[in-house]
């Protein structure tokens, strides 16, 4: 058995943020059974992963979203426990309780606890936030982070140079019984905005601030696997920055991948002093489905300073062929640029 305390997961989710989540498990020697919808029968996180399951339509409620679909599909694979991926499914309460029903283990917050707080299942995307990992001790790796986004969704993560006072409310989430990952918005009052489990794509800001690696945390705690000892730095944690680039096309349009995306061991501009991880959601020929988030690729950076880690990130973005399909690149170097130069306010 896997040192984290499960032999096999089904990775319930999609794009990049799926990837990321089966290679991780690969190392940590777990095997994967990922799902899939119809129109997703060759997506990348597919090939990744040991073995697949088909749940469905493309329509994501008959298919991604279904609560049903996804314990049937563990049950059949015969996994141990189910990690959600997205916010979406990590939130669900009814997904969390119908999987400790059918005798597997869920790798995120109790059922009760999802359905007290009422999670809203999105990507936290309030300007201001932190990320962490909560234990019956408390929060671990407890990373501030900024984001700037468009059209309400984050495009670039990364952790401010000042200090940061987090909510008085942010500890009372062990008390409450909260466990596992959590991604928290913090609304311009100052109080507890969004609060959301599971990989959350600005998790890599935590992973590269603080050395760790979110997955074997989510399992672990979950599964009663060896302790994880979270490595404490000389200093203060890293800075990070995370980059989310995604596809212009215009919704309900499909589109084909033609360039390589960018992904981890690839060529580009990178400082030595930085460490730059790259994750692609799509090979190339990989077709652009019209019917979900075009979300292509991930690029996160962790660095002694943000503007380190800016540069780190934007020196793979430089190395960008043509996609063969439009994506906001070019709405991303200068928000990188602006960190790399010391000024991460628009304008400044």
């Amino acid at each position: 058995m896997a040192q984290v305390g499960v032999e096999s997961v089904l990775v319930a989710g999609r794009g990049p943020a799926a990837c990321a989540v089966v290679l991780a498990c690969s190392r940590l020697g777990i095997k994967t059974v990922a799902v899939h919808s119809e129109a997703d029968r060759s997506a990348r996180h597919v090939h990744l992963a040991d073995d697949a399951v088909l749940l469905g339509p493309a329509a994501a409620a008959e298919s991604y979203l279904a609560v049903d679909r996804i314990v049937e599909a563990a049950r059949r694979s015969g996994v141990g426990a189910v990690l959600p991926v997205p916010p979406a499914l990590a939130g669900n309460a009814r997904l969390a309780g119908a999987v400790i029903a059918a005798g597997l283990a869920w790798c995120g917050p109790p059922a009760a606890v999802l359905e007290r707080l009422g999670g809203d299942g999105v990507e936290p995307a309030s300007e201001r936030g932190f990320l962490a990992w909560v234990t019956e001790a408390g929060l671990h790796c407890t990373t501030p982070v900024v984001r700037d986004r468009a059209a309400g969704i984050a495009r670039v993560s990364w952790t401010p140079e000042d200090p940061v006072d987090l909510p008085p409310a942010a500890e009372r989430l062990a008390d409450i019984g909260w466990r596992g990952l959590v991604t928290v918005g913090i609304a311009p009052d100052g109080e507890l905005a969004e609060v959301a489990a599971g990989f959350s794509l600005d998790m890599a800001v935590l992973e590269r601030a603080h050395g760790v690696d979110a997955v074997e945390l989510a399992v672990s705690s979950a599964t009663g696997g060896r302790p994880v000892t979270v490595p404490t730095p000389a200093g203060a944690p890293r800075k990070a920055v995370v980059v989310q680039l995604r596809s212009t096309l215009p919704p309900g349009t499909a589109g084909r991948v033609t360039g390589r995306l960018p992904e981890s061991g690839s060529r580009a501009r990178r400082p030595r002093d930085a460490d730059v991880v790259a994750v692609s959601g799509y090979d190339v020929g990989d077709r652009l489905d019209g019917w979900y988030d075009a979300l292509l690729a991930t690029v996160s950076a962790g660095a002694a300073d943000t503007a380190t880690a800016a540069r780190a990130a934007g020196g793979v973005l430089a190395g960008l062929p043509d996609l063969g399909v439009p994506h906001d690149g070019p709405e991303i170097r200068p928000v990188l640029d602006r960190l790399a130069a010391g000024y991460p306010a628009p304008g400044a």
